[in-house]
């Protein structure tokens, strides 16, 4: 098991989801663990969404971690492949406020195109950020095994469903959303990872600094 930053040290973190929700569906559980370690900072972006979505969406960020600021856009669901360049210039537009040592997105896999577009642009605006993809389950049935896993405790993911429910009135009534729905994703990982419950993250590339030498 490894750290993000020695104790006490700052941590940035940066969540970037197209719709509202995505943040907190793929890694709601993490940011409440975060609110539990000092020096760390949470931002939010979030590329769609209807004016009533972007309220929820506004309004759940600091629910997860405390503090938190979240900037949500109206760009058009399901239809960013084609604003490319908006999407582009946003994610641009965030890196020159946020300089993040992580950065949470979606997978760059996922089988929603909205999604998927914003899994491959971070890596090529954050650089020098852990990037950490986080999974949102669906109907198309694309979940694979995670490479990174975060425990939680068991008030960890029973707050995090809680929250869910509460912060986003607009989705009750989707088929698909439901406690017993999120409650065994984070079960699921948490059996993976030695842990009661857990949340699972992809990283493509990671650079571990032993603190010690150079690289050349």
């Amino acid at each position: 098991m490894i750290g993000l930053a020695p104790p006490g040290g700052r941590l940035d973190v940066l969540c970037v989801g197209a719709h509202p929700d995505d943040i907190e569906i793929g890694c709601g559980g993490t940011l409440l663990r975060l609110g539990d370690r000092p020096a760390t900072t949470v931002a939010g972006l979030v590329l769609t969404g209807s004016p009533e979505r972007r309220k929820e969406a506004e309004a759940a960020l600091p629910e997860f971690f405390p503090g938190a600021a979240v900037r949500a856009l109206d760009l058009p669901d399901g239809r960013l492949p084609a604003h490319w360049g908006a999407v582009k210039e946003a994610l641009e537009e965030a890196a020159a406020e946020h300089q993040p040592a992580v950065v949470m997105a979606p997978r760059a896999d996922d089988a929603h195109q909205d999604h998927r577009l914003l899994g491959q642009l971070v890596s090529t605006v954050w650089r020098d950020a852990l990037i950490l993809h986080y999974e949102i389950p669906k109907w198309d049935g694309d979940s694979r095994s995670p490479d990174v896993y975060v425990p939680l405790t068991e008030d960890h993911a029973r707050r995090k469903v809680e929250l869910l429910s509460r912060c986003f009135p607009s989705q009750a009534e989707r088929d698909w959303w439901d406690d017993e729905f999120f409650s065994g994703v984070m079960r699921l990982r948490g059996v993976e990872s030695r842990a009661r419950y857990a949340e699972g993250f992809l990283c493509r590339k990671l650079l571990l600094d032993l603190g010690a030498g150079g690289t050349g």
